[in-house]
């Protein structure tokens, strides 16, 4: 849901599940345009009472060849806030040594009573993580979602000269070349029409 906020500024509640498609959008950030690609990752869970990461292999894959992350839970989810700190130990054996952006977006923010995760105990992770913290509502709030995904692009803009290239050395992966809003789009006219509305041309 917080990605189709960030591509189309639409919210959808309800829509097939995602097998974790890669889509493409330009920015121009401080004057320079940029070229963002967000990998729209399949489900993270942890091992049954462990605090071992239990994810497929296109994650890793994802992993390896991403120049920024951002780690969504739910406030109203403990679970899904528990699995961000063994998330991010699994993606420093990945990167032992990169300085690489993160997000940490805590969503349902309209869902204030329901809250099992206060925003005092996201704000510590993202400081023991090294990363940014915001607060968001992809059902209520469009222009939070953007201005989170935007700071994160700034951070990516400033930090992409002094790494580029110099992670993706020695292994023989294949960046995935095809950003696909296509499929976004068909994926949204299918949920609208499943809801008996009209789909509008993006």
């Amino acid at each position: 849901a917080l990605v189709v906020r960030f591509l189309t500024k639409r919210f959808i509640g309800d829509y097939e599940a995602n097998t974790g498609a890669l889509y493409s959008r330009k920015f121009t950030i401080d004057g320079e345009q940029i070229s963002l690609q967000v990998q729209d990752t399949p489900f993270v869970s942890l091992e049954d009472d462990t605090d071992t990461i239990c994810c497929q292999e296109q994650i890793n894959r994802s992993i390896y060849w991403a120049d920024g992350f951002v780690f969504v839970y739910s406030i109203t989810d403990y679970e899904s806030f528990r699995l961000l700190r063994p998330l991010h130990q699994h993606i420093r054996r990945i990167h032992p040594n990169a300085n690489i952006p993160l997000l940490l977006m805590a969503n349902k923010g309209d869902l204030l009573r329901a809250r099992q995760v206060s925003s005092k105990e996201g704000l510590q992770l993202a400081s023991e993580l090294g990363g940014t913290y915001s607060e968001v509502s992809a059902r209520e709030h469009c222009e939070g979602v953007h201005e989170a995904f935007q700071q994160l692009c700034q951070e990516l803009s400033r930090s992409s000269g002094s790494c580029n290239g110099e992670k993706r050395r020695g292994l023989h992966l294949v960046r995935p070349k095809s950003p696909n809003m296509q499929d976004l789009k068909r994926r949204l006219k299918q949920a609208l029409t499943s809801k008996g509305k009209s789909a509008t041309t993006l």
